[in-house]
């Protein structure tokens, strides 16, 4: 869950930048994108282009702690937990049944996820 909207396709050192420039605070602004991009990770819905690269990435990146995330991809990966766990724990737990279901990734980034906490 920790890059849920910031990692994508995979090529060999890094993750593709062609979606380093889409607009993180407008999707997560946006109970429409929002939900669009959620509905899609969890397969409840269609997914765009960038969707589909992100849901097929994310698992990659969970795994390997986001080392072939660009620096834009971490610092929206960053941007998206905060907003989650602050203002939409619902959907951020969602994700966790469906990404993390034996708390593994939870428990490995407790002190990220706790650190962002209260902090939106």
């Amino acid at each position: 869950m920790a890059c849920v909207a910031v990692t994508w396709a995979r090529p060999e050192s890094t993750y593709t930048d062609k979606w380093d420039n889409i607009n993180v605070d407008e999707i997560l602004e946006s109970n429409r994108l929002l939900k669009g991009y959620v509905d899609c990770l969890l397969g409840k819905g269609r997914c765009t282009p960038d969707g589909k690269a992100l849901k097929e990435t994310l698992p990659d990146a969970l795994v390997h702690e986001c080392v072939k995330c660009t620096g834009k991809q971490k610092s929206g990966a960053d941007k998206v937990i905060r907003h989650l766990v602050n203002k939409r724990p619902d959907l951020w737990k969602k994700l966790a049944v469906k990404y993390d279901p034996d708390n593994i990734y939870q428990a490995r980034y407790k002190d990220k996820i706790d650190a962002v906490k209260g902090s939106a």
